[in-house]
């Protein structure tokens, strides 16, 4: 802030420092392995490998829908035309920024470029990632699901190898379960991590062995993640919201409502509005997210089965095309499609994910229009509106197909991967909640597991 002016402010750059406890209880500054003070990791922080990481998803990411598309301008004037959202964790707004940075760098930015805008949740309101904390049925669920898997795997020869693989170092001599302290998560947790940052953070090489790490990530991937393939009600309370919220803003980007999330980005300072620089609608988003958000996401739709815990700065992508707007052409061998609208969701377990969709007026906010209605609830008008626009996922710039979208009429012909929006909408619809956090305190007295498998993806 000025001393005088309270409507503008200045820029204030610091120098941290970490303080912990030395021996006495003494006040001491915290280093790194080779004496670093300055700018150290905090928890729940970006390292400098995630911040690199981060960084070359946004260049990828300009290479794809700026340079190679040219879905997206190479210089922007504001970022009002991009949906940002992060969530609480500081490593989710952290992996936006440098994602942000890496597709718009300064050279691709004007003079005059103001802030952009990023939209954020308190953890109560937070659904950009599978919410245990604040949602006490999804907690139940969670909480079942993975006792069911430490039952299923702790008298395991599988996990008995890992015992003898890593067990001595386990401690107070217990052994490696599922849920022991650590948790077989937990463990799998810091072996990715300082695989992830070379030698000054390697653990004993047994904890490497290529046999023992898929036995933990497949134990993993079920613990954490075969309630979304499996029943409807995991997948409602656990990731629903996040998935109403994608499918609403494609249906605002194609109503042009002001439901596609640019009211929420737009507007001169302390208003809402279409975008600063005469923007009216949302072209791109990108959400800062977490791992358990991706994999839930995908096992929701049906396209997780077989894969492996997501690796750091995996991103999920979500387009929606326009099939006037179809401009198909092969880049280095690569068959690419311009979206209509493209939404990127990145993870990082260190990072973070996620994007979306909109336009709108000043500041006066948008009717409704099909927004959240179910697809039975459609009239044969706005199914109309529908048609000719389909939506694809790349999950780590691969191509995944949606089972209930390989059915006839389902897809793009000759291409399942391309899901019409009405088939893809009412997949969703399947698993949205009316109220997520009404639905997070039903059901408190009932069973955690369905009568049988409902499987994701119909």
């Amino acid at each position: 802030m000025t001393k005088t002016d309270w409507s503008s402010w200045d820029k204030l750059q610091w120098r941290r420092r970490l303080e912990t406890f030395g021996d006495n209880d003494a006040s001491i500054v915290a280093s790194g392995p080779n004496g670093e003070i300055d700018t150290v990791c905090n928890l729940g922080e970006l390292t400098d490998k995630g911040r690199e990481t981060t960084l070359a998803l946004g260049e990828r990411l300009r290479h794809l829908y700026v340079d190679q598309l040219k879905y997206m301008p190479k210089v922007i004037s504001d970022a009002d035309m991009i949906y940002l959202r992060a969530s609480p964790l500081p490593r989710a707004l952290e992996s936006v920024q440098e994602s942000f940075w890496g597709m718009y760098p300064l050279s691709a930015r004007t003079s005059s470029f103001p802030p952009p805008t990023i939209i954020t949740r308190t953890p109560q309101d937070e659904t950009l990632f599978p919410n245990e904390s604040s949602c006490r049925r999804f907690s139940q669920l969670s909480k079942a699901f993975a006792q069911r898997t430490a039952d299923r795997w702790n008298e395991s020869q599988e996990i008995e190898y890992l015992n003898i693989l890593i067990g001595k170092w386990m401690p107070d001599n217990s052994r490696v379960q599922v849920d022991s302290h650590p948790r077989l998560s937990g463990i799998m947790d810091t072996i990715n991590s300082t695989l992830g940052h070379g030698p000054a953070t390697r653990l004993p090489s047994p904890f490497y062995d290529p046999k023992g790490r898929d036995i933990i990530e497949k134990i993993g991937v079920e613990e954490w993640f075969s309630g979304f393939s499996e029943s409807k009600e995991y997948r409602q309370v656990g990731i629903g919201a996040l998935a109403g919220d994608i499918v609403a803003r494609m249906i605002g980007s194609v109503e042009k409502s002001g439901n596609d999330g640019l009211l929420e980005i737009g507007g001169e300072d302390g208003s809402l509005g279409a975008g600063r620089g005469g923007e009216k609608d949302i072209k791109f988003g990108l959400s800062g997210c977490h791992d358990t958000s991706l994999a839930a996401l995908l096992a929701s739709l049906g396209c997780f089965e077989g894969e492996k815990w997501p690796p750091y700065t995996s991103h999920l992508a979500l387009e929606l095309f326009k099939e006037s707007e179809f401009d198909r052409e092969s880049i280095d061998g690569e068959r690419l499609d311009r979206p209509a609208t493209a939404a990127v969701a990145h993870k990082q377990k260190q990072g973070a994910l996620s994007t979306f969709f909109g336009s709108g007026g000043k500041t006066k906010i948008a009717t409704e229009g099909i927004a959240r209605k179910t697809t039975d609830e459609l009239s044969a008008t706005e199914r109309e509106k529908l048609k000719g626009h389909y939506v694809r996922i790349r999950y780590n710039d691969r191509p995944v197909v949606v089972p209930g979208c390989k059915l006839p009429g389902k897809h793009l012909d000759g291409d399942e991967s391309f899901c019409t929006l009405e088939a893809f909408k009412a997949i969703v619809d399947g698993f949205t909640p009316k109220n997520w956090k009404q639905a997070c305190i039903t059901n408190i007295d009932k069973s955690a597991f369905p009568e049988s498998i409902e499987p994701g993806g119909y």
